[in-house]
């Protein structure tokens, strides 16, 4: 095997760790997430922007080590904050993380993916992202089935911060630009891209589910419980 291959294998396996961290490698890569800087700073920036109000019902899609719920629970003191995750090692992560606010069942954290969403009870005032809609099969599909999740005037953000080799300002601003046409397509409205300037910077698109009269109406359609 020459050195150029060993490369690219070690790169696809550690891709596929941040994408789904499992085993021992993947618990190291939980405890590099939590602890990244640029993780937290990032993760408190895009829950400040989605601008979570005392009662709110938010869901976090692709939690990791739980950075974003901790804040949105502080926020949400009388709400509800749901986080999925198809990474058992980051749910056992963010779930000892949160302990606390997981005890005044103000939190649920659930291991499951994006194509098999829990059901709610009651519609979502908002939903957000980090960094984990590049891992959803067929990502627009996924969007559209979250919007029905809102209620009308609900709010999304999604987040990217690229972390490819040579990432830059304009890989960024691609990436801002991909994620609006997504949210768009999945029937989202004023969608507009905010960047946080770190390296590489981070773009977070925020939009809103249409209320009535507001182009298309949000669907009704409860996704299935998860196996």
């Amino acid at each position: 095997m020459t050195s150029t291959s060993l490369k690219q294998r070690v790169t696809t396996k550690t891709v596929r760790q941040f994408g789904r961290p499992h085993g021992v490698p993947g618990r190291l890569v939980g405890w590099f997430m939590a602890h990244r800087d640029s993780n937290r700073r990032r993760s408190l920036w895009v829950v400040s922007l989605l601008d979570v109000q005392p009662a709110d019902r938010v869901l976090e899609v692709g939690f990791g080590p739980g950075l974003a719920i901790a804040e949105l629970a502080r926020r949400a003191d009388r709400g509800h904050v749901y986080g999925i995750d198809h990474s058992d090692a980051m749910v056992r992560r963010s779930r000892k993380h949160n302990a606390a606010v997981i005890r005044t069942q103000r939190v649920t954290l659930t291991h499951t993916s994006v194509d098999r969403l829990p059901h709610f009870d009651e519609p979502l005032d908002a939903i957000v992202a980090v960094n984990s809609l590049g891992f959803w099969p067929d990502p627009t599909q996924r969007l559209s089935d979250l919007r029905g999740l809102l209620r009308p005037g609900g709010r999304i953000a999604l987040a990217s911060q690229p972390r490819c080799a040579g990432a830059t300002a304009d890989t960024t601003a691609r990436a801002g630009g991909e994620l609006k046409d997504r949210l768009t397509r999945a029937g989202f409205i004023r969608a507009r891209v905010e960047t946080l300037p770190l390296a590489p910077p981070v773009a977070c698109v925020l939009a809103t589910n249409p209320a009535v009269g507001q182009g298309e109406l949000p669907t009704t359609a409860t996704p299935p419980p998860p196996a």
